[in-house]
């Protein structure tokens, strides 16, 4: 991997890396600095757990990365319902020898049971919620078990990072795409902008196909570019989004002018 060097003025890098990881799915990883003068653009990078074998190119806009698409697993078939059984034919009673006519011996109704409540299952999404929420959390433990390392303040958690990195990772699990450019042209610090943070300095990392938070900040942490991100101490709060399918993950980090 190329190094990521930091100057006062910052020159537009792409890095990019591409192997394949241990599952099915590529385990791939994009990182973004915002350039510290005004009129540059930001530098891109990207890597992976197994990044060896990479390249740098001077000048470009950036590298984008096709993701797999996953095929979605068709909706399984209802078992057809059994055909009602037909009701059998009452048989005509046998005529006997006038007698005494017995009354007839009144069985108690029986009392109808009533249909048992099922309780109603929960949705999906919010299980899928409430998984992406435990996992986002941790990501951001292990990002500043890395910052203490080497004496970075802790990051907090921003509202309003989180709700842009979210909406990316929604973005790039829907067109199975991951990139730092959004479905609708926009940057990083575009979306970060819509969210409503004011930013003085931002930095974004995405990633997909990492299974989990331990895995995902293993492929970060082993890119140049990425750790960047996560070490830069003058970032003070972050965002992180996880959409389905495919995992695919961001980073959102930002100082507040």
């Amino acid at each position: 991997m190329g190094t990521h060097r930091k100057k006062q003025h910052y020159r537009r890098i792409v890095v990019a890396a591409v192997a394949t990881g241990a599952v099915a799915i590529p385990s791939t990883a994009l990182a973004c600095n915002q350039p510290s003068a005004p009129g540059e653009r930001p530098s891109y990078g990207a890597g992976n757990q197994q990044g060896n074998h990479g390249w740098n190119r001077q000048g470009h806009p950036g590298w984008n990365r096709q993701g797999n698409p996953v095929s979605p697993v068709g909706p399984v078939s209802p078992e057809s319902p059994a055909e009602p059984a037909a009701p059998s034919q009452p048989s005509a009673p046998e005529a006997s020898a006038p007698a005494e006519p017995s009354a007839p011996e009144a069985s108690a109704p029986a009392e109808p049971s009533a249909p048992e409540a099922s309780a109603p299952a929960e949705p999906s999404a919010s299980n899928d919620t409430s998984t992406s929420s435990g996992a986002t959390a941790r990501v951001v433990e292990l990002v500043n078990a890395e910052r203490s390392k080497v004496g970075c303040s802790a990051l907090t958690v921003n509202e309003k990072l989180t709700k842009a990195a979210q909406a990316h990772s929604e973005d790039m699990a829907a067109h199975q795409n991951m990139s730092h450019t959004g479905s609708d042209g926009s940057a990083p610090g575009d979306r970060i902008t819509r969210a409503g943070y004011s930013w003085q300095t931002y930095g974004e990392n995405v990633a997909y196909g990492y299974a989990t938070p331990e895995q995902v900040m293993a492929g970060w942490m082993s890119s140049a570019g990425h750790k960047a991100n996560i070490l830069n101490c003058s970032f003070k709060e972050i965002g992180v989004g996880l959409a389905q399918p495919g995992n695919y993950w961001t980073q959102e980090f930002g100082a507040a002018r």
